[in-house]
């Protein structure tokens, strides 16, 4: 689970420590240890392609947002499948899906905090 809403994050908010260039639909970004990541809008689909420089690995991600749900899934840095989906039902999020390693993972958050 830490794996798919870490790559969620990083789609979503472009962490503030990385440098991005370009604007719109696509931008590329890397941060100061070396790390690169693009980042491609189209509709309501985001794609996300990083790479980690220090160990050589990449990773993706695809997500889809449908009515208040989004649907991800990519591939982690262990070269292993995920996926997963987000969905907001009045002041709570769920996600639900299969991490890298295979395991089911189900949290639920709302104004009071995490399950």
């Amino acid at each position: 689970m830490r794996i798919a809403i870490g790559l969620i994050l990083a789609a979503a908010s472009l962490s503030a420590s990385a440098y991005c260039t370009g604007s719109g639909a696509f931008r590329q970004c890397s941060d100061g240890s070396g790390n690169s990541y693009s980042v491609q809008q189209f509709g309501n689909t985001t794609y996300v392609q990083g790479h980690n420089a220090q160990t050589g690995s990449s990773w993706n991600q695809t997500s889809q947002n449908v009515g208040n749900t989004t649907y991800h899934h990519g591939t982690a840095a262990n070269g292993n499948n995920w996926s997963g989906t987000t969905q907001h039902i009045g002041n709570s999020t769920y996600y639900n899906g299969i991490n890298s390693q295979g395991q089911p993972y189900a949290r639920t958050c709302n104004q009071f905090g995490c399950n």
